[in-house]
């Protein structure tokens, strides 16, 4: 039978604050999310103490401070940097790959010499030797059933970071164990409606009848009911699945009142977004420009509006893209508002090489100098680090950006913030 693993990274953002820092191993962390608003991942310790996930800095800062909680900006340079690490370990001892999330991977342990248990505890040590991440590795028959088993890993010290469902004696403790609302692919609407029927456990939703899921859950509850079942339904994917919108957005670190600013801030968007569409080999037929105040502050004057801009034909061509939000945004800015974010959404997204085209003009991809400029400068950006090379519409300044006070070095993505090694 088939044996499925899913490799999740533990507490993965508070992790990457200490693989450069280990006097941090005993500490209390937390990461915040953008414009160092919420909180987003916590470690070990911080849990401990009753850090609460998703709770405003602003309201907590005085607990973190009593208990000696040491407090991280995001710093998505670094965790995208020590993600790949992760994964090019896993793929390097997987037979089969295939990436999830940022912090989680499935992998194909079928045959593997020695059991998938074995086999899965030498690959946990190996990441963490290499990169210094710890990870909880859940096996099963069906990809559900290893989301259930690395749930249990993470949850039970006793299990050393493995667990393998098949090899549990008794495997229905486990399912009573899991909450039904935590089950993958059953969200809050369907949990509270099985709640409401007296289903409360994995194991009483995985013995309901198969037709009356497939009835009230459609064929998307069936095929988890049968995965708890043992039957797979859902493969390993050959690739991820290419996005058909690619958004970039962020909040700003400061109220936005000029043109200026928020057209710098939609070119840095733009770009962003367009880095996405040619990384996955797309082009994109249309561009959307949003942007709203700061709701939170009811006595300022509110405005929220977003404008679409088609482009003719599809491109993936950064100075395109820009032009045609410029068009979106200065359709729609309008003077005497606090503007606190604006983001930048390429709708139409179609393969680069299967995308409609005209007979009567050339696509902007394909003039002279275009793609090989595109190229240039992703692979100076990949090799040097990102904004090495960079379209000076986004701005140099960038005073409008998100407030990081508290962001760590990028250390393995920016030459000026290495670590250094001393004597």
């Amino acid at each position: 039978m088939k044996q499925f693993a899913l490799v999740d990274c533990n507490n993965f953002y508070a992790s990457c604050e200490r693989v450069f820092r280990p006097e941090l191993r005993s500490v209390p962390i937390v990461v915040l999310s953008n414009n160092d608003g919420c909180i987003i991942s916590r470690s070990a310790e911080a849990k401990a103490v009753g850090v609460p996930m998703g709770a405003p800095y602003f309201k907590c800062k005085t607990q973190l401070e009593r208990d000696g909680v040491q407090v991280f900006s995001s710093n998505y340079a670094l965790y995208g940097d020590i993600s790949a690490r992760v994964m090019r370990v896993l793929a390097r001892f997987a037979p089969y790959l295939e990436i999830y999330s940022i912090d989680e991977a499935f992998v194909d342990l079928t045959g593997v010499p020695g059991g998938a248990a074995q086999y899965a505890r030498r690959l946990r040590a190996t990441v963490h030797r290499w990169t210094g991440i710890s990870v909880s590795i859940g096996i099963g028959h069906t990809k559900t059933l290893a989301k259930v088993a690395n749930r249990f890993a993470k949850r039970h010290e006793r299990c050393l970071g493995v667990f393998d469902f098949a090899e549990s004696p008794r495997p229905d403790l486990v399912l009573d164990w899991m909450d039904v609302q935590d089950i993958w692919g059953i969200g809050r609407k369907h949990a509270r409606r099985l709640r409401a029927m007296g289903v409360h456990t994995a194991r009483q939703f995985r013995d309901l009848d198969r037709d009356w899921v497939k009835r009230k859950m459609s064929v998307t509850g069936l095929h988890t009911l049968l995965e708890l079942r043992g039957m797979p339904c859902i493969g390993l994917g050959d690739a991820p699945v290419s996005k058909k919108n690619i958004m970039s957005s962020r909040s700003f670190g400061r109220p936005v009142k000029t043109l200026a600013d928020l057209k710098e801030a939609v070119a840095c968007y733009a770009t962003r977004a367009a880095e996405k569409l040619r990384r996955q080999k797309s082009m994109a037929s249309g561009v959307m420009v949003f942007m709203h105040t700061n709701k939170f502050i009811p006595n300022l004057p509110q405005y929220s509006n977003s404008e679409f801009v088609p482009v003719h034909p599809a491109t993936m061509h950064t100075p395109t893209l820009i032009r045609a939000a410029y068009q979106a945004l200065e359709r729609i800015y309008r003077e005497g508002y606090s503007y606190k974010k604006c983001g930048v959404m390429l709708t139409g997204v179609e393969p680069a090489h299967g995308r409609w085209l005209s007979l009567l003009e050339l696509p902007p991809d394909d003039r002279p100098g275009h793609a090989p400029l595109m190229r240039a400068v992703d692979d100076i950006n990949a090799r040097w680090g990102r904004d090495t090379v960079q379209f000076a519409a986004s701005g140099l300044e960038r005073s409008w950006r998100m407030r990081r006070e508290r962001r760590s070095p990028r250390y393995t993505t920016a030459w000026a913030e290495l670590p250094v090694v001393k004597a």
